[in-house]
């Protein structure tokens, strides 16, 4: 494959796929496909056709099993049509291969409970955290500030100084795991974003932490670092209109969450072509 090609998945309950296949055209990807599930399950489209996946945002089977638990259990245990092989080998291969995934909200959710994430010892299909209702009890909708970890291995985070500043909105964004999972997902420096105050220093006090996650957990990733999965939506933010305060203050053309993409891309143009 000549061009670096992007592949966005939706269907059965996400909403953002538009945005995040913008965000792949606008950080370097040649070309960005929006591919229903459908066609996965059908064989029509593969994995193995293109160099970065994206888990968008939304309310998969409208969150009716708890956020995306039935598209993860699909993903694990459905059978592509046209040739019978299981979909998740698909999954499997495109790690195997290097390929950066990408998860934002529902898609961090999907990752989680399929296995995904943290992927301890290489194990993609064991869960061992979770994703469950804000400690506020309703779904919230606002900005945060992330603190980011220079020590994490995320490639998509890498050129993050102190941190950035992204949008939430969900109902079952916080992040839930046993001492031990917290313990290590912390020694490895898995959680590359954390939700912050305005001087990014990190913090559990509502709303600056819209959910309460366990250690104030906004995102985290494998130890290779090319799998990552966030609460806040980088999509929502690659231009400086997408901005709350852009008609008030000077700020870059550039919105936070494209360096996200820009990084997925730079990583793929050097390494799967």
């Amino acid at each position: 494959m000549s061009k670096l090609r992007a592949i966005v998945i939706t269907g059965n309950g996400t909403n953002c796929e538009t945005e995040a296949a913008h965000a792949c055209r606008l950080g370097g990807f040649d070309e960005a496909v929006i591919a229903h599930i459908a066609e996965l399950l059908s064989g029509d489209i593969r994995l193995d056709d293109f160099h970065f996946l994206n888990l968008t945002g939304g309310f998969l089977d409208g969150d009716d099993l708890g956020s995306a638990k039935a598209q993860a259990n699909r993903l694990k245990h459905a059978s592509v049509a046209s040739n019978a092989e299981p979909l998740v080998e698909q999954f499997l291969r495109f790690i195997r291969d290097g390929k950066p995934i990408l998860g934002v909200c529902n898609g961090f959710q999907l990752m989680v409970k399929m296995g995904l994430l943290p992927a301890f010892d290489g194990n993609h299909l064991t869960q061992v955290a979770t994703l469950t209702f804000n400690d506020c009890g309703r779904f919230q909708d606002r900005w945060t500030y992330l603190k980011n970890d220079p020590a994490s291995p995320s490639i998509f985070t890498q050129g993050i100084e102190r941190g950035i500043y992204l949008p939430v909105r969900h109902g079952e964004g916080k992040f839930v795991a046993g001492p031990e999972v917290l313990e290590r997902i912390e020694r490895e420096n898995l959680a590359p974003l954390k939700y912050a105050d305005s001087d990014y220093r990190e913090t559990m006090e509502f709303p600056l932490n819209p959910n309460g996650s366990a250690n104030a957990i906004a995102g985290i990733c494998d130890k290779s670092g090319l799998l990552m999965g966030l609460m806040p939506h980088p999509e929502a933010f690659v231009h400086r209109i997408n901005h709350p305060r852009w008609t008030r203050e000077e700020l870059p053309e550039e919105g936070d969450g494209l360096l996200l993409f820009k990084n997925a891309a730079r990583y793929a143009r050097a390494n799967l072509l």
